[in-house]
């Protein structure tokens, strides 16, 4: 594992286990706020592990009003030793932990699923802003990452992204070069 991807890892995990150390009606907001960053990572790295971590998290915002103190317990153990085994390079063991968190989601909620593909489109999304930001038209960004400029547009218009540009040629200089065009 890439030791950028294993730093982010560690740090949703590190998060994740804050948050439901104590179980708090805050926890629904925060687990959103840790799905949303790791819903960028997704978009950046698009990696298998992240993305794994990143439906759990987002699966567990769905569903942790809904499970029992005993689950609620489970999960933050497991989490712990998912850490545990990640920090120790024993990937094999980090796995399993992982495993065993999203059968205990499943137990909450059996909609993983969903969640996956809730994920991969935020991140589709996310991504095809930051290409939009970089100067491609909305098309241009939402037909690199198999969206419809529906989709983006919707984004796009919350972002400050359109707000952001500015141009490098004064307008009345980019006039004079289109009257010299048009022969005017």
């Amino acid at each position: 594992m890439e030791e950028a991807i294993k730093k982010e890892i560690l740090y949703d995990l590190d998060q994740a286990i804050a948050i439901l150390e104590k179980r708090e009606t805050k926890d629904v907001e925060e687990l959103r706020v840790l799905s949303d960053h790791g819903i960028e990572d997704v978009a950046v790295h698009k990696n298998l592990d992240l993305i794994s971590l990143t439906v759990l998290i987002y699966s567990l915002y769905k569903i942790i009003t809904s499970i029992t103190d005993k689950d609620h317990l489970s999960i933050v153990q497991e989490l712990r030793n998912a850490k545990s085994s990640l920090e120790k390079n024993q990937l094999g063991k980090y796995n399993n932990s992982i495993k065993i968190l999203f059968q205990l989601v499943r137990k909450g909620d059996a909609k993983v699923k969903v969640h996956l593909q809730d994920v991969m489109e935020a991140a589709k999304i996310k991504k095809s802003a930051a290409l939009f930001e970089k100067g491609l038209s909305i098309g241009q960004a939402a037909g690199l990452m198999g969206l419809s400029n529906w989709d983006l547009q919707a984004y796009a218009g919350k972002t400050t992204a359109l707000e952001q540009h500015e141009e490098s040629i004064p307008a009345a200089k980019r006039v004079a070069t289109a009257l010299k065009i048009f022969g005017v």
